[in-house]
């Protein structure tokens, strides 16, 4: 299951994913996200899951865009320079910018 948080506006779309089936509840996303952007929640969707899942905060959710500005480079990029796509293991967050 892919979990959405975030938004879109008139100056772009601010989202991430966050694949639960892929997410092993190792936790270090949150470690890594200087804004506290992460938290791990219970998998909603997998009952029997024995792990807890990544999830953005509902804090940050509806202003991800100024929460992971200072993560974000100005231009030219890779996704993968982001603090918490480093540190996701399993390759489960991705960023829609």
């Amino acid at each position: 299951m892919i979990a959405n948080y975030g938004y879109k506006d008139g100056s772009g779309d601010f989202f991430i994913s966050i694949d639960t089936d892929r997410c092993d509840g190792c936790g270090d996303c949150v470690e890594a996200c200087p804004a506290d952007i992460f938290e791990m929640v219970e998998d909603e969707f997998d009952i029997e899951a024995e792990n807890d899942v990544a999830a953005v905060t509902s804090e940050h959710a509806k202003k991800l865009k100024y929460s992971c500005g200072p993560c974000k480079p100005a231009s030219g990029f890779e996704k993968a320079e982001l603090p918490c796509i480093r540190a996701c293991g399993p390759d489960a967050i991705g960023h829609s910018w």
